[in-house]
């Protein structure tokens, strides 16, 4: 098959979003290859040392101590799991984007499962931790799922004749 050409207004939206789904992919690999290099203890005195001068001006700054709160416990059996998690999440984004680039259908079917899987997770994780974060990112994703399925839809009938 040939490579993916966007011909139309939907194909360019949705080329857009598969390739910021690259980006994220690659963010993800260096984000836990930096967790692997990087010791817990670290990024625990680099949080406290960024936040400190706005948490004296003001103690209750939502975003210090947001940052500060989520850093500290931290153990290293948690930061490998969050590499592993990281890194296998960034390669296997990467290879489908890669192969949906490329118009191999099987990859639009494997984005379109893997999305919703961690779809499901994220709205779990939102329903006791609230972040604007997450709930952007399921969005995006649910997005990108509709982009996926559609796209997926026209190709294999473009295939199947």
């Amino acid at each position: 098959m040939a490579e993916f050409e966007a011909r139309t207004t939907f194909d360019k939206v949705f080329e857009v979003g598969i390739l910021l789904k690259g980006v994220d992919g690659l963010l993800e690999i260096a984000g836990g290859l930096l967790l692997l290099f990087i010791k817990p203890e670290f990024v625990n005195h680099l949080v406290a040392t960024l936040t400190q001068q706005e948490l004296a001006e003001d103690p209750h700054d939502w975003i210090a101590t947001h940052l500060l709160h989520s850093t500290t416990g931290l153990s290293s059996g948690s930061y490998q799991f969050a590499a592993l998690y990281l890194l296998s999440h960034g390669i296997v984004k990467i290879v489908l984007v890669w192969e949906i680039l490329h118009e191999r259908l099987w990859a639009y079917l494997g984005l379109i499962f893997l999305t919703l899987g961690f779809m499901v997770y994220q709205i779990y994780r939102i329903s006791y931790d609230h972040s604007i974060g997450l709930i952007l990112l399921t969005i995006f994703d649910a997005v990108i799922v509709y982009l996926t399925t559609v796209e997926y839809r026209k190709r294999r009938a473009a295939v199947t004749g």
